[in-house]
C-alpha cells in the first residue's frame, strides 16, 4: 500500500513517516513540505537519516496513492478536503478539523466556522477502543487529539458502566512537543524550561472530544510540563454509589482486558504504581490505573500515553491496521525504554 503524508515537516508528520517505514505493508510515496521542498526528510527528522532517501515535494505535486494521512494545522485540510479526497481512497486526518460531530461546536471550542460541514459526518472518529467496529473499511478517519484521547480512556469504561453521573475534572499535563514545532514565546526554552504552567485552566477544546464519546459533564485544565514527550491525566471522579476496588477492576479489565495497547498500570509498591508518561515514549501504548477512597466514592483515574503516538501517528496507523483488516500491532510493536 502506498501511503503518502500530507504536513511532514511537523512532529507528528515525523513521526507518522518514522512509523509507516516499520511497517510491513507499506511504502511511504510522499512526505509534503511547502517550506523544505527539495530537501531531504532527514534535513527537518535527523532521526531518519540513512532510513529513506526520500525528499520532501509541495503540496502541489502530490500525486494519487492509496491512503493520505492529514498532519496539517487545525483549520487547514477542512477548506481543501474535496482535494485530498480525489487523491486517495482512504483519508487520516490528525488535526481537530473532522472530530466533532457537531458542526456548531467549532464555532464554540475553536471560533471558527466550519467550512464543510457536510464531512463532518463522513468521519469515524478514530479511537479504536471506542469505535473498532465502525473503523473497519471506514474511507475517513479523524484521530482524537491528543489530551482528549488521554483524558476518554480513562474514562470510556465509567462511561460505559454507567458510573459518570456527576461532574468529572480532568487535569490534562503535556510536554512541549503537543505544541508543535513553530515556535512561540510560550514554547522559548527559557520561558519553558522549569515551567508547570496552566495554560488552560477552563474550556479546553479537547473537552468537547471527551465530553462527545463519554456523554458525561467533564471539565478540563490542561497545564503545560517540564517535558518533550508525553500527556498526563488525571480524572476525579465521584461515584453515584459507593464501590468496591474489586468492582472497579472487575469494569476496566471487562473493557480492556482485549485490548492491545491498553495497559492496566496499579502496583501497590515500587516507583511506577501509576501511569506515568515517560516510559511510554515513542510507543504507542496507553497505560491506565486508579485509586479509590477509603469512602468508596471518590475515585482518581491515571492515564498516560505518549502524545505524538497513541496521541497522534500510532493512534493513526492503528486505526490504518484496522480499517485493512491486519493486526493492528502491525508497524507499532515499539516497547519503549527504560531508562530514558
Amino acid at each position: 500500500m502506498r501511503a503518502s503524508v500530507i504536513g511532514g515537516s511537523g512532529y507528528i508528520g515525523g513521526e507518522l513517516v518514522r512509523l509507516l517505514l516499520q511497517h510491513p505493508h507499506v511504502e511511504v510515496a510522499q512526505v509534503t513540505s511547502n517550506r523544505f521542498a527539495g530537501r531531504p526528510l532527514h534535513f527537518v527528522h535527523p532521526n531518519l537519516r540513512g532510513q529513506t532517501e526520500l525528499n520532501f515535494v509541495s503540496d502541489t505535486e502530490v500525486t494519487a496513492c492509496d491512503v493520505l494521512f492529514l498532519a496539517l494545522p487545525h483549520g487547514v485540510g477542512m477548506k481543501s478536503i474535496e482535494r485530498w479526497d480525489g487523491l486517495a481512497p482512504r483519508l487520516i486526518d490528525l488535526s481537530a478539523d473532522f472530530r466533532l460531530r457537531n458542526p456548531a461546536d467549532y464555532g464554540t471550542y475553536y471560533h471558527e466556522t466550519h467550512p464543510s460541514p457536510a464531512w463532518l459526518e463522513r468521519f469515524v472518529y478514530g479511537a479504536p477502543e471506542v469505535h473498532r467496529e465502525r473503523l473497519r473499511a471506514a474511507r475517513y478517519v479523524a484521530v482524537p487529539g491528543c489530551i482528549a484521547n488521554t483524558g476518554l480512556l480513562a474514562l470510556y469504561p465509567l462511561a460505559q458502566a454507567g458510573l459518570l453521573a456527576g461532574d468529572v475534572f480532568v487535569d490534562g499535563r503535556v510536554g512541549s512537543s503537543a505544541a508543535g514545532n513553530e515556535p512561540s514565546l510560550a514554547t522559548h526554552h527559557p520561558e519553558r524550561i522549569g515551567a508547570v504552567r496552566i495554560f488552560k485552566a477552563t474550556d479546553h477544546r479537547h473537552t468537547a472530544e471527551i465530553r462527545q464519546v463519554c456523554q458525561a459533564s467533564v471539565h478540563m485544565t490542561a497545564t503545560a510540563i517540564e517535558a518533550v514527550r508525553g500527556v498526563q491525566a488525571v480524572c476525579q471522579v465521584m461515584l453515584p454509589q459507593p464501590a468496591t476496588e474489586k468492582e472497579i477492576w472487575g469494569v476496566y479489565r471487562g473493557a480492556y482486558g482485549a485490548e492491545p495497547f491498553i495497559r492496566l498500570v496499579k502496583q501497590r509498591a515500587g516507583v511506577y504504581r501509576l501511569p506515568e508518561p515517560k516510559i511510554l515514549s515513542g510507543t504507542n501504548f496507553c497505560d491506565v490505573g486508579f485509586e479509590l477512597a477509603e469512602d468508596g466514592r471518590r475515585l482518581v483515574v491515571v492515564s498516560a500515553l505518549d502524545n505524538l503516538v497513541k496521541g497522534g501517528a500510532g493512534n493513526a496507523i492503528q486505526c490504518l491496521n484496522i480499517a485493512e483488516g491486519w493486526d493492528e500491532r502491525e508497524g507499532l510493536r515499539f516497547a519503549g525504554l527504560h531508562p530514558i
